[in-house]
């Protein structure tokens, strides 16, 4: 069985070293001004994108630019002057989905290996088929497939790679092709600037009618004072027993808001389809994240191509990340019994929150860098490279070597005695707090 590549998102030299140490084969980031990632992208020039390939190929790993942007004329014309020299520090593919780019770059750098963007939506065989016959090298399927329509491409187009999305944020559009951002905002999706409209928390305003009809706000103040929670359940009349709910409550509503997407107990599945690459979404995401979302996927795919039964515990894993609550997306329509409570049943901030990185250690002592409150008695879980291990903290003291009743917040540095059966380094390691269940 062949194992397949875990893809994980590397904006800054930091997230790609994370994503290393903690299994990844391969790390994607995006060309400024070509990609759809221009925010928190420390790859801003060509040096440091030459940096980060240096270094995946030093590590005997692979780095792939993203370069997936639907461009106007002004950028078709300046797109081969400013590829030209980040291909000179040998990107292993880039990543696109206009067919003017994509004619571009074949036409001056035949030989360059080209991923075909989820942005370009391929949803059946014919069109993995043709994107073959015009080179392509590797197809990303749309976040819109089935498992059986994964499998049925696989079959019919056996020559392609396929590369699949298993965890990540999911958009309201298809496949990220968003209106939403640049109607509403004048920022435009999918020209890399989206301000995810979509997850916005939108608050009901008193309002009164013009002459013509449209909506004048009377006040700009919420009206959360005399605001009851609401629960709509929407019917179109053309499709009767078609219900939608929707729910709006003090906070506001997240009608077109997603849960994320996660689909690491269907890695063993798509390991046995042949899936080329598993691919971690992490637009904006925290380093922290990318060493979760990691370390769970390559567990899973090592324990999958051994022939291992599926580990409930990479559920829990995933659990510890704050989220919008998980989803499997389209891969399929029923969903067991055993998995309907962590449908349901999880906290949105996750099960675990990041309390502190480790600075230093010594026969005695670990030292920490502080980044939310914890105390002595709370139940601590640290997130290594080499495994992870759950402790309770002990007594705390300051860098004067002062008792403290509890590390405040960000900004404090503090020390707790060093647990048994640390892993010999801990670079690249997180502590986190393992949070009441309620």
């Amino acid at each position: 069985m062949k194992t397949p590549e875990l893809l994980a998102p590397a904006g800054t030299p930091e997230h790609l070293e994370t994503a290393f140490a903690y299994g990844a084969d391969a790390v994607y980031a995006g060309q400024p001004r070509y990609s759809l990632r221009v925010r928190n992208n420390s790859f801003k020039n060509v040096e440091a994108l030459g940096a980060g390939i240096a270094r995946a190929h030093e590590l005997g790993k692979q780095f792939y630019l993203v370069s997936n942007i639907a461009p106007h004329n002004d950028k078709v014309r300046s797109f081969v002057r400013d590829l030209a020299p980040i291909l000179e520090q040998k990107p292993d593919a880039l990543i696109m989905s206009d067919p003017g780019l994509i004619m571009l770059v074949k036409e001056t750098w035949p030989d360059q290996a080209i991923h075909l963007s989820v942005q370009a939506n391929a949803v059946n065989w014919a069109t993995v088929e043709f994107w073959r016959r015009q080179g392509i090298n590797r197809v990303i399927l749309s976040r819109e497939l089935a498992l059986h329509e994964i499998r049925e491409i696989r079959e019919k187009v056996p020559e392609m790679e396929l590369e699949v999305f298993v965890h990540g944020a999911l958009c309201m559009a298809y496949s990220g092709r968003c209106l939403l951002s640049g109607y509403m905002n004048h920022r435009d999706a999918n020209q890399g600037a989206c301000t995810n409209a979509c997850r916005w928390n939108y608050q009901p305003v008193a309002h009164t009618t013009d002459q013509t009809g449209d909506l004048i706000a009377t006040s700009s103040q919420q009206t959360a004072q005399t605001f009851e929670p609401k629960e709509i359940l929407l019917e179109e009349p053309n499709r009767p027993g078609g219900y939608i709910p929707a729910y709006e409550d003090e906070h506001g509503t997240y009608i077109m808001n997603s849960k994320d997407l996660r689909a690491v107990q269907h890695v063993a599945e798509l390991v046995n389809m042949g899936v080329h690459s598993l691919k971690i979404e992490g637009r904006t995401k925290s380093t922290y994240y990318v060493a979760r979302t990691t370390q769970t996927y390559r567990r899973a795919i090592d324990d999958a191509v051994a022939g291992k039964p599926f580990d409930m515990q990479r559920m829990d894993e995933l659990e510890a990340l704050s989220s919008r609550g998980y989803t499997e997306g389209f891969l399929r329509r029923h969903v067991p019994q055993e998995y309907q409570s962590y449908e349901q049943g999880s906290s949105f901030l996750g099960t675990q929150q990041v309390v502190g990185t480790i600075t230093d250690t010594d026969d005695q002592w670990l030292t920490i860098d502080v980044k939310n409150k914890f105390a002595p008695g709370d139940q601590l879980e640290l997130i290594n490279p080499a495994g992870n291990l759950r402790f309770t903290a002990g007594t705390m003291q300051n860098r004067n070597g002062e008792t403290m009743n509890c590390a405040p917040g960000s900004g404090h540095i503090v020390r707790i005695p060093k647990p048994q059966g640390l892993p010999n380094s801990l670079r690249f390691s997180y502590l986190t707090r393992i949070l009441p269940t309620i």
